[in-house]
């Protein structure tokens, strides 16, 4: 029978080891948070300022000023004359050549009097010659002026995309607004199987058919998040992503998140500090992806760019 010393003591000691516990919860949890170091912070202001620099040069989605249709079926005009089948800003010449798609491919012809040159290249000026679209790798960009373009495939429907190295918005830019930099929207997601393909969705209304490595799993405040990457195996993943911020202080398109490719253990770092506006944010002429529903977290992600420009 226990004496009321001994009740005493195995008390005492009960506390003693419910203290320890306690002690031992909260530094797991403190542990759980990672410290947004000054290292970190610089780390993350430097990527975000090759980001800039990238938007300000002089072929970034700062100077996107077009997109125009063609049509396969016939020679299309290009020029900033109003009858023009190809419509120009008002600064290139009334005539600046013409567009054909011959034997399944585009062929491009100087107008008499307009000065075409392959962009960024000590080559003679452009008289008649074929050009490779986007679908084939990198495009063949023309120039006039300060004016490039060249031929975009959206599955088989083709466009004109014009950059302005001049252009207003290029011109007038001074920075995008960001969230605070914070160590807590780094997380380590784990990569699941999942389909070999996923559609997504753009800006013009279309769908693509994607390749995906997976589904990647990883959880925000102790709860459980998935999100679809595409990418081909080994390859760093690109995404999407939605969440609750859209419309209410970022982007309503959903922004761009890079990672790196998975570890041998399947292990990705998602750092959500980095993610970025889409170029439809600066410009009404570009043809983003959207997140669709299987990359829209249902939680705000106060981290990374903000809007740009009024939406």
């Amino acid at each position: 029978m226990k004496t009321p010393e001994s009740r005493r003591r195995a008390h005492f000691a009960m506390v003693l080891i419910l203290a320890a516990a306690s002690g031992l919860t909260l530094l797991a949890g403190c542990q759980r948070a990672p410290a947004t170091t000054p290292d970190y912070v610089a780390e993350v202001d430097a990527w975000h300022a090759q980001r800039v620099e990238r938007l300000r040069s002089d072929t970034g989605w700062l100077t996107l000023v077009g997109l125009l249709d063609l049509d396969t079926s016939r020679i299309n005009a290009v020029g900033s004359d109003s009858t023009a089948a190809v419509h120009l800003p008002a600064k290139a010449p009334a005539a600046v050549g013409e567009l054909a798609f011959v034997d399944g491919r585009w062929e491009f012809t100087t107008a008499p009097g307009a000065a075409v040159t392959v962009a960024d290249s000590t080559a003679a000026a452009v008289i008649r010659m074929a050009l490779a679209t986007d679908r084939d790798g990198q495009p063949t960009t023309l120039a006039c002026g300060t004016l490039l373009f060249y031929v975009i495939d959206r599955d088989g429907a083709f466009f004109l995309r014009v950059k302005d190295r001049d252009s207003d918005v290029r011109r007038n830019f001074t920075g995008i607004d960001r969230f605070p930099v914070d160590a807590r929207w780094r997380v380590t997601a784990r990569l699941e199987a999942g389909p070999a393909t996923i559609k997504v969705p753009n800006a013009l209304g279309r769908e693509t058919d994607e390749p995906s490595p997976g589904v990647l799993v990883f959880k925000l405040d102790g709860k459980p998040y998935r999100l679809t990457p595409t990418g081909a195996p080994g390859e760093g993943l690109f995404m999407v992503v939605g969440d609750a911020t859209n419309n209410h202080g970022t982007y309503g398109g959903g922004r761009f998140l890079s990672a790196d490719a998975p570890g041998p253990d399947g292990s990705v770092v998602l750092d959500f500090n980095k993610a970025y506006n889409p170029p439809c944010v600066f410009t009404p002429y570009a043809t983003c992806p959207l997140p669709g529903a299987h990359n829209t977290l249902p939680v705000p992600i106060e981290a990374g760019e903000k809007v740009w420009g009024v939406h």
